[in-house]
């Protein structure tokens, strides 16, 4: 480590608050799936900033776009209207097939917001504010009160609670284990299509289809949390359209904006008539034309440079490449995922193999402690994935 970054570092560790364990680089700039630290060393990216930068690092037209909508207005107000949040609203209403959007700050401000709706969606049908939400064991939603109550690891809620109340948990994949929650207060159930922080587990087409004719029954909103793996990752722009279980309200971020803060929430209709009107939820900073501006270029390009066809060109070869290695060691008991959504369960903890991959040029990420997440840029290439396999198989050789 060069004295340079060392000093950064040190810096770093005075003034920002230590909610991270951060690896011990600084990165500086990014070109297409590679990353560059304060020193010049590249870094072939499988992280993409958690599933963030889909379109890959430097990307002329996105970035042009950006530029210009700065040489405009960055933020008025959402008391005014504007034309790029008008424009990106129609853009992600066709790719979703959904008839409403809010525009937020974050993924957890999206959770916050899909919370929120499907309560004033019960409220007004009976009046009571007792209603029950239930949410998944192993999920990830956030870390803001409401969606970290609906966060299903008790590690992540214990040391804040009392959390939101009313939230009970059941578990992915199995149907009656959701039907022993559900009584007549049961106003919404939350789950990720595929679990991401949790240990990229997909929900399965019967456990889907299941749920949304429960709610369809019950008049239960489903809520689905298209965060992670969303926009295009799993080779549908959302992963629920995979199996044509369409919500009733949906949440989306991280590559929505590709590398813009900005997140949404969108819902059918229906909720839209009957849940939130005006006093009820708002936003200072979401939906203005800078983020805009970013939704609404990401969209064009998805459909420009064919991104969801190259993530179901890529994505098989990169699940035999994991099938390949997974076979070679012992210690690797499987593979799991869909699309650029991928990840090796191991025996044991792999943060020796994340930081010694790092060593050798190659961003890694974890989802637990014994499962590498592969989440890269949605434009990599055959050939990208063999340059990762190289790099994470000397790595396993070594260690």
């Amino acid at each position: 480590m060069s004295e340079k970054m060392k000093s950064y570092i040190e810096e770093a560790e005075k003034a920002l608050l230590h909610t991270y364990n951060r690896y011990q680089i600084v990165l500086e700039k990014g070109d297409g799936v590679y990353l560059y630290d304060i020193d010049g060393k590249k870094y072939l990216d499988f992280v993409a900033g958690i599933a963030v930068f889909a379109l890959g690092y430097n990307n002329k037209e996105y970035n042009d776009a950006l530029k210009a909508q700065i040489d405009k207005v960055l933020h008025t107000s959402n008391y005014y209207y504007n034309v790029p949040a008008i424009e990106a609203a129609k853009k992600l209403k066709e790719v979703s097939k959904m008839d409403r959007v809010f525009f937020t700050n974050s993924g957890a401000e999206a959770v916050e917001g899909a919370l929120k709706a499907a309560r004033k969606y019960a409220f007004l049908k009976d009046g009571k504010t007792d209603h029950e939400i239930i949410a998944m064991n192993h999920s990830f939603h956030g870390r803001t009160f409401g969606a970290l109550s609906v966060t299903g690891n008790p590690h992540y809620r214990e040391a804040f609670e009392p959390m939101i109340g009313n939230i009970k948990f059941a578990d992915l994949n199995d149907f009656e284990s959701v039907l022993s929650q559900v009584n007549d207060k049961t106003c919404a159930i939350i789950l990720e299509t595929v679990q991401g922080e949790g240990g990229i587990y997909p929900a399965t087409e019967e456990f889907l289809t299941k749920i949304r004719k429960l709610c369809d029954e019950r008049d239960i909103l489903l809520i689905l949390d298209e965060i992670q793996c969303g926009m295009g990752r799993t080779g549908y722009m959302f992963a629920w359209q995979k199996y044509g279980v369409k919500p009733d309200i949906m949440t989306t971020a991280k590559a929505l904006g590709c590398g813009v803060p900005v997140g949404a929430f969108l819902m059918t209709e229906k909720v839209g008539a009957n849940s939130l009107v005006a006093g009820d939820h708002g936003t200072t900073y979401g939906g203005n034309p800078f983020a805009c501006a970013a939704v609404g270029k990401v969209l064009d390009l998805f459909k420009q440079d064919n991104i969801i066809e190259n993530v179901n060109e890529v994505a098989p070869y990169l699940e035999e490449r994991l099938d390949e290695l997974a076979g070679r060691y012992d210690f690797i008991t499987c593979r799991r995922g869909m699309g650029l959504m991928q990840g090796l369960v191991f025996d044991r903890p792999v943060a020796d193999v994340i930081n010694k991959a790092l060593e050798n040029g190659l961003i890694l990420i974890n989802a637990g402690p014994n499962i590498i997440r592969f989440v890269p840029p949605l434009v990599i290439t055959k050939e990208n994935v063999d340059d990762m396999i190289g790099i994470l198989d000397s790595c396993l050789r070594s260690l």
